[in-house]
């Protein structure tokens, strides 16, 4: 069996598990609930009905199943958004078939199907990630470009064995110099289509300069006529980070280059649910752990319990972030970052930023709209000022509300920046985060962010 053969046999072999963990779940909650919830309802419709509703489901999310590089935080969320849509379309002939389902059968068995899908999902996506490495189920792929774009894109290719991209090499009409390129590189461009057919080449990517159309036009007919599947890869690396998002005005076909999931207003509204929902409960409970911490930053020195410093938040505005004090007044508080050892630091307050309790204050900020759980961590107006300068791309972190965690926190990126490199991966971390949200890379944030305060982080002081 060829290559092509397998890859659809990978995929209805998860589609088979798909429809298993449905008949699991329709199982358990026939077993394990009581009769008294249960009901009366016909059971055998109930099961048809459940498998008939996921068919459309596999149509619309069949995508999942080809993608060779993908992420736990994207599977969650793809197995929600395809749960959603089962949910709606089995409500919808239960209704039309006038079958009655008790609101407690009805989330045992969805709420269990998305347990046993998220587990089939993420084994399967393991499993074919070893599969691959062991050199089976690979797609055979050429480059055609052998500069900075190819290049870039041959190091992604390969740089993980169970994306299952077996690269057969670099064409181009100008020999590389870089002698590991060199040796990668199989001739001129008109030898492409040659060696594409002798090696049954399954896709051809151009990363041509868009100088070279001539060329890049021959690419594509040629793959067309050879059944090769064809990507263009846009010369655009020097003001793009990663992802790139398509749309048209009338006729005309636009390029954006920074897809932003908070632009959806439902994506808005499911983040700043969450924010007001735990901010709530936080607050709810604050005289707690406001009480204490407040009389302990009063004896710890003379001053306010509470340090207000203008930061930069959203599109640019400032707002007045709130900490608890952990240090003497000085006058260098709005322009000078806590150093390591740093004198101005009381004991009390190294021990609220050891365990990041300085930070609880924040929940007030989220309450109100300035802030978010999660997101870039805002910047004194000086940094905002001089880093802006600096750093390119550095004011696009303003285009989602700041957070009291964020993805550059819990990569390693958080306290003092000594260096001008520091903080252009920090901000790198930020605008991927930007690019890439998710409700479920929020909550891998969160969870690391909680896992890091009791294991303890270097970088807090």
């Amino acid at each position: 069996m060829g290559n092509k053969g397998k890859g659809r046999l990978i995929k209805w072999i998860i589609v088979l598990g798909d429809f298993i963990c449905i008949n699991i779940s329709f199982a358990l909650s026939y077993f394990i609930l009581p009769d008294d919830v249960i009901g009366s309802f016909d059971w055998r419709i109930g099961w048809l009905l459940l498998n008939i509703s996921y068919l459309p489901v596999v149509y619309a999310f069949g995508e999942v199943y080809n993608e060779r590089i993908t992420y736990i935080d994207l599977l969650l969320s793809k197995t929600l958004k395809s749960l959603v849509v089962f949910v709606l379309i089995f409500l919808s002939l239960a209704m039309f078939f006038n079958l009655e389902v008790g609101t407690k059968v009805q989330l045992f068995n969805f709420v269990s199907f998305f347990i046993l899908l998220n587990s089939w999902w993420f084994i399967a996506n393991k499993t074919i990630r070893h599969y691959r490495k062991k050199g089976y189920n690979f797609k055979r792929v050429v480059i055609v470009g052998a500069r900075q774009t190819g290049q870039i894109l041959y190091k992604e290719l390969q740089s993980n064995a169970g994306y299952g991209y077996c690269f057969l090499g670099f064409f181009d009409s100008e020999k590389p110099q870089e002698p590991k390129i060199e040796a990668l590189y199989k001739g001129d461009i008109s030898e492409v289509e040659k060696f594409c057919i002798d090696n049954k080449v399954d896709e051809l990517y151009c990363a041509l300069p868009s100088s070279e159309d001539v060329h890049i036009v021959n690419m594509l007919q040629m793959s067309e006529r050879n059944t090769i599947r064809f990507f263009i890869v846009p010369e655009v690396r020097r003001f793009v980070t990663r992802t790139l998002s398509f749309g048209n005005i009338g006729a005309v076909p636009l390029l954006s280059v920074r897809e932003e999931p908070l632009q959806r207003w439902l994506a808005r509204f499911v983040k700043r649910s969450i924010d007001l929902f735990l901010s709530g409960i936080v607050i709810l409970f604050s005289p707690l752990w406001f009480l204490p911490i407040a009389i302990a930053v009063k004896k710890s020195s003379p001053g306010p319990v509470l340090f207000r410093q203008k930061r930069t938040g959203y599109m640019g505005r400032d707002f007045d972030c709130l900490k608890f004090r952990t240090m003497r007044i000085n006058k260098d508080s709005d322009t000078k970052q806590a150093e390591r050892g740093d004198a101005r630091i009381t004991k009390v307050g190294a021990f609220l930023r050891k365990t990041s309790l300085d930070e609880f204050p924040q929940f007030f900020n989220v309450f109100l709209g300035d802030m978010s759980l999660v997101g870039p961590r805002p910047h004194m107006l000086k940094h905002t000022e001089d880093y802006s300068k600096l750093i390119d791309k550095y004011m696009v972190r303003h285009f989602i509300k700041p957070g009291i965690t964020g993805w550059a926190q819990v990569n390693g990126y958080r306290g003092e920046t000594k260096t001008l490199q520091q903080m252009e991966k920090r901000v790198e971390y930020d605008v991927w985060y930007l690019e890439h949200w998710n409700i479920f890379l929020d909550i891998k944030i969160i969870i690391l962010t909680v896992f890091g305060v009791f294991k303890g982080d270097d970088n807090a002081f």
